[in-house]
């Protein structure tokens, strides 16, 4: 578990590089602060400030790199050498995809990538739900998931995510643990059909997990769901957040319908396995 100097030290970092970059970076919150490994985490302090730190986010066999440097400490090789300790850390565990996550915008990020044997993989935009009227949804009913519905999603994620069902069950159950997240499954006529989850996180409201049964998609069902759990969300005064690849049109022209609009835009980069650090 990550301590609270740690936690506030992040936290004071992510500010300090978003506000000079005007960028917003991916940290995944809600893992950080339910960390249940102290080899996930790379640190640089300096008279007890954070200058630079690496996170890993382990989602099945596949791991996400993200990090952040003071903006005065760049070009001191500070990322280099937590990336050099975070290979052998991914090595170690097994992971078989490596992942790194860089804002779009990022010019810092962008020069770093470039010096790294690294393929450009995908995009997704962060979006932020703007208020606006919402239809009511009468066709499906919105509950929330039991340990009965594991078999469902975890056989959807596999195969709305593109994962295997191994990385879908491990995924599912690290998730069991996160006690701000609510998982819903969406029912029509008392049948399973789709699901989403919701991380109810201080000041924000995290949706992700949105999946429809590929029979089911195309009917409007998904469309009536999400908007049910915004106007859930809407009541806590929360922001409502999501994220959704760019390539993924009729999901992105869905939450625009909806009223998400975007914010900034997270680059995945594939990392070959065979130059990691052995």
């Amino acid at each position: 578990m990550l301590t609270v100097q740690q936690l506030e030290g992040i936290q004071h970092l992510q500010h300090q590089c978003e506000e000079h970059d005007q960028i917003e970076l991916k940290l995944n919150w809600e893992m950080l602060r339910d960390r249940r490994e102290e080899s996930l985490d790379f640190f640089v302090w300096k008279e007890n400030v954070l200058i630079a730190y690496l996170a890993l986010y382990g989602f099945g066999s596949t791991v996400e790199v993200c990090g952040m440097v003071k903006p005065s400490e760049r070009r001191n090789g500070h990322f280099s050498n937590l990336w050099m300790k975070a290979q052998q850390a991914i090595v170690e565990k097994g992971f078989t995809k490596v992942l790194f996550n860089a804002p779009g915008t990022s010019q810092s990020a962008k020069e770093w990538m470039a010096g790294q044997s690294c393929d450009y993989s995908f995009s997704e935009f962060h979006m932020h739900w703007n208020p606006k009227e919402l239809a009511d949804s009468k066709d499906i009913v919105l509950r929330e998931a039991t340990l009965e519905d594991k078999t469902f999603e975890t056989a959807l994620d596999a195969e709305a995510f593109s994962l295997s069902l191994e990385d879908a069950e491990a995924y599912y159950n690290q998730r069991l643990s996160r006690e701000r997240e609510r998982r819903y499954i969406i029912e029509v006529d008392g049948s399973p059909i789709g699901k989403i989850r919701v991380m109810r996180n201080p000041n924000e409201s995290y949706l992700s997990g949105f999946a429809v049964l590929p029979e089911c998609r195309g009917k409007g069902y998904g469309g009536q769901a999400l908007q049910l759990v915004v106007k859930q969300e809407q009541s806590t005064g929360n922001i409502i957040k999501l994220d959704v690849e760019t390539q993924n049109d009729n999901a992105l022209k869905l939450y625009e319908r909806i009223g998400f609009v975007q914010q900034e835009r997270q680059d995945y980069y594939d990392v070959p396995l065979a130059l990691l650090t052995k």
